[in-house]
């Protein structure tokens, strides 16, 4: 096959494009910057607001995934362009190359548009995704942690002193990003089934902030105190943090209002049927790989 990837230049992106590569696929991936070519990869010079470029994108595809998307943004103009009218110049082009094939990388924050304006603009995109003449399916990843990562690397550098900073109580699901990876070339290799699909590692009931941030503290080999933080406080850090770094800012209010959310577990009732893709890497194995990863890099 053929696939149209947007936001093959990411961390879960590059790890698609690996997985696509190894399963003998070829690839037109969208860039915003020139790259060298060769290895299978097609890259296509431009953005989500450049319908010539996304043309080109098309252009030979049998699937599209699209992966590019907006997680932090200083105010709702940005999620829209990012996560709402993105999504629809993706599909736009994909309709009109006659590609009909479309896996779309959503949020588990879509199921709860109230609490963010990124929820918010996921459920939007995900509506847009579902309306389509595409035969579409929708994936929600709980958080995303691997070797590249950086979201989460100020949590492995916490364990390494002992402390593990939390949102409010509460029950959360990961996944290794291999993993990820994996699910988006198996949905696009196998027939669509119009559905949203919600993986995790396969631990029942997923993980509480605390049993999580202890696993971390395993993986960096030292013993963790998880220390839970109450709204308010998490409130004012994220105004700190905005008048510190501006738009750069990643606790923003919008994120600490879907952080304190207490049940971000995937749902098992949508898990990806076994036959299609089953998760490989258990947690504390992939842990302590990013945090050797990390150690490898200078990055603790």
């Amino acid at each position: 096959m053929r696939l149209a990837i947007t936001g093959g230049t990411g961390f879960v992106g590059t790890r698609l494009l690996g997985a696509a590569l190894a399963a003998g696929h070829a690839i037109n991936a969208l860039t915003r910057r020139p790259r060298p070519g060769g290895d299978g990869i097609n890259w296509i010079v431009g953005s989500l607001e450049s319908p010539n470029a996304l043309a080109s994108l098309m252009r030979g595809a049998d699937a599209v995934v699209h992966v590019a998307g907006v997680v932090n943004a200083p105010d709702r103009a940005g999620f829209v362009a990012g996560n709402v009218e993105g999504t629809r110049a993706v599909l736009t082009a994909a309709e009109a190359a006659g590609v009909r094939r479309f896996v779309h990388v959503s949020s588990l924050a879509a199921r709860e548009p109230a609490l963010s304006t990124y929820g918010w603009s996921k459920s939007v995109g995900e509506g847009l995704v579902a309306a389509s003449a595409t035969d579409w399916d929708i994936v929600r990843p709980p958080a995303v942690y691997g070797p590249g990562d950086m979201d989460m690397r100020e949590v492995f550098r916490m364990a390494r002193l002992g402390l593990a900073l939390l949102p409010p109580s509460g029950q959360m699901s990961v996944i290794h990003a291999d993993d990820l990876a994996a699910l988006l070339v198996a949905l696009a290799e196998h027939p669509a089934e119009r559905t949203v699909h919600e993986p995790d590692d396969g631990t029942p009931g997923g993980w509480s902030h605390a049993g999580f941030a202890r696993a971390v503290g395993v993986a960096v080999g030292r013993r963790v105190r998880p220390i839970a933080l109450p709204r308010p406080l998490l409130d004012l850090a994220a105004r700190a943090d905005r008048l510190v770094r501006g738009p750069r800012a990643r606790l923003t209010p919008d994120r600490v209002s879907y952080m304190c959310h207490p049940d971000w577990v995937s749902d098992p009732s949508r898990r990806p049927p076994p036959a299609v893709w089953r998760a490989q890497v258990a947690t504390p194995e992939g842990l302590a790989g990013t945090a050797a990863w990390y150690r490898a890099h200078r990055l603790l």
